[in-house]
């Protein structure tokens, strides 16, 4: 795979992941209206290369195998718990194993990677406990910008948002999680750096790589697409009012119901894994 082009962020956080041109999101789309998988991979390579960059001060070549991996992870081309064999990987970037071993020990500072001792690295297997206290941290991180961005909410970080709420209407329209998910970050991306609280940002940012394919198959799950687009909609109507109380309880509310819904899946299927509510009929979702 061709190589991206470095993109590094500002002290507000990770401003590049969406960008003013998001890489997979303004790609073609299927004949349905959805975004495909390669635009989505696409995406996930941009965002992971974004945040490679704003933290980590490596080779060209190794922050490419580290984006192109941490995306076919992300995107389950690569499954969790699937061996990542450095010598096959070395083979497909002509490169020795040091470049290839350097981008998995970056992977794995994301979370995106496992490297057990004295066994081969692997793509990393998300556990409920560990799920659970991501979503419980993001809830406190994101009802703390909220409130912030509600006090100074200007007209150009509205517009902004509801922007991007038009485009989140068109893929509840058509059922498309893939594009609704990547259209959240890009929404959560310019609301928590408007909200100006560098600290929080930056908690939540490194965060970010560690919830993409979670938040994907909490929004595929009955009914939350639907409700979660009423949830940023009432958010950004409480940005224009300044509602920084009800702004909170918003967010508050959205991360408990996504991660009750996480948690009734585990319980019913023992797995957390996008692929297996994706396979099912949109009406059975």
């Amino acid at each position: 795979m061709p190589g991206l082009s470095s993109t590094r962020l500002d002290d507000a956080g990770v401003s590049g992941l969406a960008g003013p041109s998001p890489r997979g999101l303004d790609r073609p789309r299927g004949k349905d209206g959805k975004m495909l998988p390669e635009a989505s991979l696409a995406q996930a390579q941009h965002v992971i290369r974004s945040v490679v960059a704003s933290r980590h001060d490596r080779p060209s070549l190794v922050a490419q195998i580290a984006s192109e991996i941490g995306a076919e992870i992300v995107e389950a081309v690569i499954p969790q718990g699937h061996d990542l064999n450095t010598v096959d990987l070395a083979r497909r970037y002509h490169t020795s194993r040091t470049p290839v071993r350097e981008a998995l020990i970056l992977l794995e500072n994301e979370g995106l990677v496992d490297i057990p001792p004295r066994r081969r690295p692997r793509a990393h297997i998300h556990t409920m406990t560990e799920v659970s206290e991501i979503y419980r941290t993001r809830t406190v991180l994101f009802e703390l910008m909220a409130i912030d961005l509600a006090k100074k909410a200007t007209d150009d970080h509205i517009a902004a948002l509801e922007a991007i709420l038009e485009r989140m209407r068109a893929a509840v329209a058509i059922d498309d999680v893939i594009a609704f998910s990547w259209l959240s970050v890009e929404f959560h991306d310019k609301d928590t750096r408007a909200s100006g609280n560098m600290t929080a940002k930056r908690i939540h940012d490194s965060l970010l790589l560690r919830t993409l394919a979670i938040r994907r198959l909490s929004l595929a799950l009955p009914g939350r697409m639907a409700k979660s687009f009423e949830d940023h909609t009432q958010l950004v109507k409480a940005y224009v009012n300044h509602d920084s109380n009800l702004a909170g309880a918003i967010l508050r509310a959205n991360h408990t119901a996504a991660l009750a819904a996480l948690e009734r899946h585990f319980q019913q299927t023992g797995a957390l894994r996008f692929a297996d509510v994706a396979a099912q009929p949109a009406q059975a979702r």
